[in-house]
This record gives C-alpha cells, structure tokens and sequence, in this order.
C-alpha cells in the first residue's frame, strides 16, 4: 500500500516539475514579448506573414502594415520582432 502511495507521489511531482512549469514558464514569456511590442516593429507573425506595426489596439490587437496593405490581428498571432535582429552588427565566422 506504501509503496502505491509513494509512485503516485513520483506521478505526481513528475507532471508538476516536466509539464505543469515550463508551460507556465512559456506563458509568461509570451506576455512578456506581447508587452514589449511597440509600434515601428517589424515583425513575422506565426502564418508567416512579414510586416511592421502601425498601430497599437488597446483590446490586445495591432495593425501591421504588410506589402499587401493593413491587417488588423491579435497581438498573440506575432512570432517574432526583427528589429532588434536586424540592427544586430553581422558576426563574421571563420
């Protein structure tokens, strides 16, 4: 019976510590990036579309200015900022 008791246990600290953290760890991370967005980044959103914002919603959405024109998305749909990337001196590799 202990020894039932205690793989529960192991189950249990095992979902929390390999699961349950870095998920939360992963959220927080987005909103971190969510709330460092300002407007005049460029940025790739998760389908892959190129673009810079134009503007800032304060429902949690942005307008970004793409080749095609405006679109209007969730500030969850952006991927990546390439601003910061982009301004980034070239490492030259041997």
């Amino acid at each position: 019976m202990d020894q039932n008791l205690i793989m529960i246990f192991v189950f249990v600290a095992f979902i929390i510590f390999f699961m349950i953290l870095p998920q939360r760890k992963r959220m927080k991370q987005e909103k971190a990036f969510e709330a460092s967005l300002k407007v005049g980044d460029k940025i790739i959103t998760k389908s892959g579309i190129h673009g810079r914002i134009s503007e800032m919603g304060t429902d949690g959405t942005v307008i970004v200015e793409t080749m095609a024109g405006k679109l209007k998305m969730e500030k969850a749909a952006i991927s990546i900022e390439l601003t910061q990337k982009l301004n980034q001196p070239e490492k030259v590799s041997k």
